[in-house]
Parts: structure tokens; C-alpha cells; sequence
């Protein structure tokens, strides 16, 4: 696919503002809304989702971002090609040709999940069923919003709905500059070895956050390496028991919020620790990292492997 034009670019103090209009304490208790959307030749606006759509497979109310969120989560009437995708699993709207249908590979009233792009058995997508653009999107900061990370992890681990086949397992999402198509997209594929070597060195050590309060002090700051001959780059790296939280939320209020940054900027990277047998070791590591820090990058693409 061709790549999208970007989101139109709107300061982090938009993000803040939006997310203050959806309720005055929308990001410590949240707040129920729905999503309108109409355009040129476009049907009449209508909720997200639209009471005249399917329900969601279970018969279950996804929560959606609110009508005047559509300037940073985009509008129900969007264009793009993976948005076509989860309205197709999510509601039978065929895609418009040339694209293709795509294998909804899980479907539930929050989340669908798809093959990424080029088809592997570790290369997979969680999407919620609403539209959401992207990291960008206050709602998803809310108390409202999915655990988007907890149910990646569920269908991925071994045993899981879609699991992952690879020795180590790795979540990731984007930045609004570094990813190509604009509805919000968890991967859900390997991570290199090294990584997971590194990581549990770090912790060893003393350089892993013990709390997301502590995330991004500069001795939890280091460096990890991507494939070969692409060099470190550096992450701020805590580690979380359980993913059954809003790690969108720790993001922002202990990283975007503390250091004066634009959530749009930042990639976030999920490795689940392991033993020396390869089984999952109850616990999860959890890297944020963007172009402010020295070495730092806004993609989680050097650590994940897709192919």
C-alpha cells in the first residue's frame, strides 16, 4: 500500500485540550462519548457506532472517542485502508477495490485482529473497532479506553487466541511520523534475542524502573540493540507485573506529561521477560523512547521481527 498522508499536526497542547474537554477529570476517571462523522456524499452523521450498524460480534458496547476528539482520532467516514479493514470484520462494509478483504483473524466487541504486513506466523495486528488514528488520540488515555496491551498479550502468548511463533515475544506501536497507515495498530510479533538479553542484564543491574513514577530517570534510560549495522538506540525501560492497565495512560502521565513532550512523538515497545527455558517469566518489560533522547527512537521497529 501506498504510504498515507499524515495526520494534520496538532501541538501536544491540542492533546491536552482536547482531553480536558472530554470531562474535567477525563484522565483520572474518564468519560463515556461517542464519535460522529459526515462528509461530502457521505450518510448523515450517526454515534460510533452507528445505531443502524451491526452490534459488535458478542452483542457488546465498544467505547469510542467522542464526536469533538475527531480532530486527533479521526472521523467513522475516514478513508484509510486499515480502517476499512476493521469495518469490514467488525460491520461486512467490503473495502472499496482494489483493496482485498481481509482474514479477520479475531473479532470482539473492543478489538479485531489481522495479519500484518508481509503474512508470517509472528506478524499480527490488534486494531480497536472504533477509529482511532493513532498514539496521538486523547481517548485513549482515558479510564474509557480498552487495555489495548493486556488483550495483545492475551492472543499473543503461547495459548492464546493468535499466538505468536516465535522464541521471544514482542508488542509495539508507533509514532504518528514513523507508521504508514492511520488506525491505531498494536504489532504483535518477535522480538530479537538480544533484546531480551539486554533487558534482563539491565535489570540485574539496577537499570530498570521498579515503578512507572520512576520512568525515564536517567539511570533507566539505556541503550538496546536493533538488527545489525543499525546501531543502539535508547529506551526508557520499566517493568510492570501485569498489563491489565492502561499503559497508554503511564505513558503520558509519567513520561509525556513529566519531560513536556507530544504523545504523537513517542513509540512503545512490550517485551514479556522470560526464563532461560523460553517460558514466560511473569512480568513485562515496557520501553518508551522518541527523538528527544540522545540515540532515541520514535519507531519500534528495530527491536520487532515480523519476518
Amino acid at each position: 500500500m501506498n504510504d498515507l498522508d499524515k495526520q494534520r499536526d496538532v501541538p501536544r497542547r491540542q492533546f491536552v485540550a482536547l482531553s480536558g474537554a472530554f470531562g474535567a477529570a477525563a484522565l483520572l476517571a474518564g468519560s463515556g462519548g461517542a464519535a460522529a462523522a459526515a462528509g461530502p456524499g457521505k450518510p448523515a452523521p450517526c454515534p460510533c457506532p452507528c445505531p443502524t450498524d451491526p452490534p459488535p460480534p458478542g452483542g457488546g458496547q465498544n467505547p469510542c472517542p467522542p464526536a469533538h476528539m475527531q480532530a486527533l482520532c479521526g472521523s467513522p467516514a475516514d478513508n484509510d485502508p486499515l480502517w476499512y479493514d476493521v469495518r469490514y470484520c467488525t460491520q461486512g462494509i467490503a473495502p472499496p477495490p482494489p483493496q482485498q478483504r481481509p482474514d479477520c483473524l479475531k473479532v470482539t466487541p473492543n478489538y479485531v485482529i489481522l495479519h500484518g504486513q508481509p503474512v508470517s506466523t509472528h506478524n499480527y495486528l490488534l486494531l480497536p473497532s472504533c477509529r482511532v488514528t493513532g498514539i496521538e488520540c486523547p481517548f485513549i488515555v482515558t479510564s474509557d479506553a480498552p487495555h489495548y496491551w493486556h488483550e495483545a498479550w492475551e492472543n499473543a502468548r503461547s495459548g492464546g487466541s493468535v499466538p505468536v511463533q516465535y522464541a521471544n515475544i514482542g508488542l509495539g506501536i508507533n509514532s504518528r511520523a514513523a507508521r504508514r497507515l492511520n488506525q491505531l495498530h498494536i504489532h504483535m510479533a518477535g522480538i530479537r534475542p538480544s533484546a531480551q538479553r539486554r533487558l534482563q542484564e539491565l535489570e540485574a543491574t539496577g537499570r530498570v524502573a521498579p515503578t512507572p513514577a520512576q520512568w525515564g530517570d536517567p539511570q533507566f534510560q539505556a541503550a538496546v540493540s536493533g538488527p545489525p549495522g543499525a546501531g543502539d538506540r535508547t529506551y526508557r525501560v520499566l517493568r510492570l507485573n501485569s498489563l491489565d492497565q492502561n499503559l497508554f495512560t503511564l505513558l503520558y502521565r509519567n513520561v509525556v506529561v513529566r519531560f513536556g513532550l507530544d504523545m504523537a512523538d513517542q513509540t512503545l515497545v512490550v517485551v514479556p521477560k522470560t526464563t532461560a527455558a523460553g517460558a514466560f517469566a511473569g512480568s513485562f518489560y515496557v520501553l518508551s523512547s522518541d527523538t528527544s533522547l540522545h540515540d532515541g527512537t520514535s519507531t519500534c521497529d528495530y527491536l520487532l521481527v515480523y519476518v
